[in-house]
């Protein structure tokens, strides 16, 4: 690692990697799939349900397919079987940490989204929720039984502390929030943020 230009720590156990606190910048774990105590695929499943965004390299002399489909599944980049060359560890690595840096980039962004949706009114909420499945004013208005007027003002406020200026723009926003579509005509307009893993 120090030879490639990484910075890295070792750790005795994976509970004493988890006493750790995550890191601020891209990381990446190289775990083997045998350890005392906690195992590393019970380490995966540990980081996946602390929302951890550490990216992880498992490296076993004693994998089988299912283990390594399983370790992949749940979001893994690679799974190497010892012995393997130090070339090809490396490689791991760089792509453990371009994905890390990218899905680090896309977690600010949704934070950055969500910050700007709960700025709005839940009226307004409602009406971005119409405005983003391409509904005309006066069909939000027939919708959600407002007048006309009351729903174009409520859009302009939305649009305002949302900082966009076309429902394209809109449209990602939500996106990258993680905010649902809205329900028509069953239910009350409502929204939930969904999560996402890489």
């Amino acid at each position: 690692m120090r030879s490639a230009g990484y910075k890295s720590e070792a750790f005795e156990s994976a509970s004493d990697f988890l006493t750790r606190q995550p890191h601020t910048g891209p990381a990446c774990v190289i775990v083997d799939v045998r350890m005392p105590g906690l195992n590393g695929m019970d380490l995966q499943e540990t980081l996946i349900q602390r929302r951890r965004e550490e990216q992880l390299i498992f490296v076993t002399g004693h994998g089988d397919i299912s283990m390594c489909a399983q370790a992949m599944k749940a979001g893994a980049v690679d799974f190497l079987t010892k012995p393997f060359r130090g070339g090809e560890l490396l490689q791991c690595v760089e792509r453990a940490l371009s994905r890390s840096a990218e899905q680090r980039k896309r977690s600010a962004e949704r934070n950055e989204a969500r910050r700007l949706l709960d700025l709005l009114t839940p009226s307004e909420f409602e009406v971005m929720q119409l405005v983003v499945t391409g509904m005309l004013n006066k069909q939000i208005a027939g919708e959600l039984g407002r007048a006309e007027k009351t729903v174009k003002v409520h859009r302009g406020r939305m649009m305002q502390k949302l900082r966009v200026t076309s429902v394209a723009e809109l449209v990602r926003l939500v996106e990258k929030a993680g905010v649902a579509p809205a329900a028509h005509h069953e239910t009350k307009v409502s929204y939930s943020f969904s999560e996402g893993r890489v």
